[in-house]
């Protein structure tokens, strides 16, 4: 059903858009979906991160169990 929409399709549809809700609603929509995005990606880099810090925790750690029970 959409897959034949092309650029005038998509113009009207802006257009619609752009009467109904206004240009303030949609530059504040567009806003809160920028601030969402900025953090979603926050929150990729944090899991990263802590998901190499742990992996680096326990590359550090590569005395054997036999050598810690000695000391």
């Amino acid at each position: 059903m959409l897959n034949n929409i092309g650029l005038p399709g998509l113009l009207l549809i802006a257009v619609v858009v752009l009467v109904l809700f206004g240009r303030g609603k949609i530059s504040s929509l567009m806003g809160e979906v920028g601030k969402g995005i900025t953090a979603f990606k926050k929150g990729v880099d944090d899991g990263k991160q802590e998901i190499e810090e742990q992996a680096a925790d326990v590359a550090k750690d590569v005395t054997p169990e036999e050598d810690k029970e000695k000391a």
